[in-house]
C-alpha cells in the first residue's frame, strides 16, 4: 500500500526530521535489512518484520510502499489505523527484528516479546526508540493483489 513518507512534521527527541530526498544510504539495501512494519490503533498495535516493499514517487509525491500477505494479522491492523511505521535497525538488534517476523500478532504480545521500546508518533502511530531511522506513514492507497497479476513468474531476486 502506498503511503506519504514523513506527512506529519515529527518532534521526536533524539531524531531529526530530512525530506524525503535526503534519506541516507542505499535503499535497496535499507529495506533488506534490519526492518520493522508497525500499523494499527492505540488498542491495537502489531509489528512485523518488513520483506517487501520500496520507496518511490507516487502522484508526485514520496512514498513507501509495502506487501502484506492476507493471511498475516498485520492486515487486520494495517486495515484500522490511518497511519503506520516503518523503521530501521542495526545489526545489533537483528534478534528482536527476527523475534518479530517468527511469531504471530493474533496471540502473542510481540512488543512486550521483543523488548523494543515503543514511543508514540506525533500522528499516533507506534514505533520503538531503538530505531536508527523512521517513516511515519500515512496509508494513501491500500490494495489486494491477485497471483494472476504478477506477470514476472516466477519472481526471482536480482543480487
Amino acid at each position: 500500500a502506498p503511503s506519504n513518507v514523513g506527512v506529519e512534521v515529527s518532534t521526536l527527541s533524539g531524531y531529526k526530521q530530512v525530506s524525503a530526498d535526503k534519506i541516507p544510504g542505499n535503499y535497496i539495501k535499507l529495506l533488506n535489512d534490519w526492518t520493522l512494519i508497525t500499523s494499527g490503533t492505540a488498542d491495537q498495535t502489531n509489528v512485523m518484520t518488513a520483506s517487501w516493499g520500496g520507496i518511490g514517487m507516487f502522484w508526485e509525491k514520496p512514498v513507501a510502499f509495502c506487501f502484506l500477505n492476507p493471511t498475516r494479522y498485520s492486515v487486520q491492523t494495517m486495515d484500522k489505523g490511518e497511519y503506520y511505521t516503518i523503521s530501521f535497525y542495526t545489526e545489533a538488534y537483528k534478534d528482536a527484528v527476527k523475534y518479530c517476523g517468527s511469531v504471530s500478532g493474533r496471540n502473542t504480545d510481540k512488543i512486550k516479546g521483543s523488548g523494543l521500546t515503543p514511543i508514540k508518533l506525533p500522528s499516533g502511530a507506534t514505533a520503538f526508540s531503538e530505531a536508527w531511522m523512521i517513516f511515519e506513514c500515512k496509508k494513501m492507497v491500500g490494495q489486494q493483489l491477485s497471483p494472476e497479476g504478477v506477470v514476472a513468474k516466477p519472481i526471482r531476486r536480482l543480487d
